[in-house]
């Protein structure tokens, strides 16, 4: 895997993110730097003191504190111990940074950590890790003093609350299932699945439609955000009238441009 692939998978998932926490008591940050060095957590989830209350959340996430740190597996990226080391030191950086002091840290049960793959991590849960399932395609990990929640992407339900997992599952009808029922908070970052359908392309998943027919698809959903001049472009006088009766193509004409142009006619037809 190129490591533009790896951001751009990363990125998708972030942006998917935010839309879906829009203006919740929740926000995300992306990409949070931890250090000089450049560490990058993929993602944050932070509680804010004003915004609507979720009422309903994706499998895994009901279990969100004030602060949730997500590291994030793509289709062909495993889910490692060292993936799990990594993120509880991403904690420890995050929490001693957000803290008064080294002596005053902020209390544990303040932080949650998740780790989000879209594969299921078999040798990491065959290494003598200490696990259960708690639902479908989620799990509670026990690493050391730590409690890390496991969401396996392709193994979680088709239901609505979890379409936008679903467009992350690695799977075509997961895809298809989340494009139809995840609801956009702002419709025009539902521009993004464009590059996601590229990226599951080049990861070889068969997609149930050619890349020129998703194109058309999301262009004619999504017509009404172009203002009425970027609509029309391209058309000639006659295709933007086609369809409307007489009364609505002459709308908005005044009464001595018709009756001008009704006098030229009957002259052109008398000649």
């Amino acid at each position: 895997m190129t490591k533009e692939t790896k951001i751009n998978w990363h990125r998708l998932f972030g942006l998917t993110l935010i839309d879906f926490f829009t203006d919740s008591n929740y926000q995300i940050e992306l990409e949070k730097e931890l250090s000089i060095k450049k560490q990058y957590l993929d993602i944050v989830i932070i509680k804010k003191s004003i915004g609507k209350t979720l009422t309903e959340l994706p499998s895994g996430l009901e279990n969100l504190a004030e602060h949730n740190l997500l590291t994030y597996k793509s289709l062909r990226e495993p889910l490692d111990d060292w993936t799990i080391e990594e993120l509880i030191g991403y904690y420890s950086n995050y929490r001693k940074l957000l803290s008064p002091s080294l002596n005053k840290l902020l209390p544990a049960n303040a932080f949650q950590l998740y780790a989000v793959s879209t594969r299921y991590p078999h040798k990491l849960l065959k290494d003598k890790v200490i696990f259960k399932e708690v639902q479908t395609g989620v799990f509670d990990l026990t690493w050391g003093m730590r409690l890390i929640r496991l969401i396996v992407l392709s193994k979680i339900p088709s239901e609505k609350y979890n379409a936008i997992w679903q467009l992350f599952n690695g799977k075509k009808s997961g895809f298809g299932y989340g494009d139809q029922h995840y609801k956009w908070n702002h419709p025009k970052e539902k521009i993004v699945l464009n590059q996601l359908y590229k990226l599951y392309q080049k990861e070889g998943v068969m997609m149930p439609y050619t890349m020129e027919d998703f194109n058309k698809d999301f262009t004619r959903e999504h017509l009404y955000l172009l203002p009425p001049e970027e609509r029309l472009k391209g058309l000639d006088v006659w295709e933007r009238l086609k369809g409307l009766d007489a009364e609505e193509r002459l709308k908005g004409l005044d009464a001595e441009v018709i009756e001008a142009f009704l006098l030229k006619l009957k002259k052109n037809k008398l000649n």
